[in-house]
């Protein structure tokens, strides 16, 4: 029968964590090669092919109530993309796949113009806002958060010079009131 087991890695160490109740009850042994860690108990068996060498001397295991905790010691600093080989890797001699590289700048500005043709309405205003937010100068955005904030989003202004002297009154659209909630 096979156990759960689950694994993590730091820079100099692996550890594998075997889900066993009572592995010093159950007659558990482990076996730690340089290649492969194997562990048998009353009914259990788990072997693991691992995908780097490991240095045996400095490697360890203990029993806790609930799991037995295998500590290996990596030959090299190298991160483990996985535990084990793969069947593949075991017998093939392929050199390794090579990592597809992204624009990511490029990716962001397609999605942003895509997003620009989308959008209609309120929408579109919006992303004009934005677009004017984020390539303004940091003078530019203190006015329009000064503004829009102080005048309970019924002004936007661009203008520092003249958002800066004063409290920016509020001016409500043409057919309303702005009334002051009481408290």
């Amino acid at each position: 029968m096979s156990v759960r087991y689950d694994w993590y890695q730091s820079e100099t160490k692996v550890v594998i964590t075997v889900l066993l109740k009572n592995a010093t009850e159950k007659n558990y042994a482990v076996n730690i090669d340089a290649e492969k860690v194997h562990m048998t108990a009353d009914g259990y068996e788990l072997t693991l092919q691992l995908l780097h060498p490991i240095v045996v001397e400095r490697s360890s295991h203990k029993a806790f109530p609930s799991k037995v905790e295998i500590t290996l010691a990596k030959e090299t600093g190298v991160r483990w993309d996985a535990l084990e080989q793969k069947a593949s890797n075991v017998t093939s001699d392929a050199p390794p796949p090579t990592r597809q590289v992204k624009n990511w700048d490029r990716l962001v500005s397609e999605e942003e113009k895509n997003d620009e043709k989308e959008a209609k309405g309120e929408a579109a205003l919006n992303q004009l806002f934005k677009k004017i937010y984020n390539s303004s100068t940091p003078e530019v955005q203190k006015a329009m958060n000064k503004s829009f904030s102080e005048s309970g989003g019924t002004v936007l202004s661009t203008n520092w010079n003249e958002v800066g002297k004063e409290k920016v009154d509020v001016k409500p659209p043409e057919g309303t009131e702005f009334r002051q909630w009481d408290q």
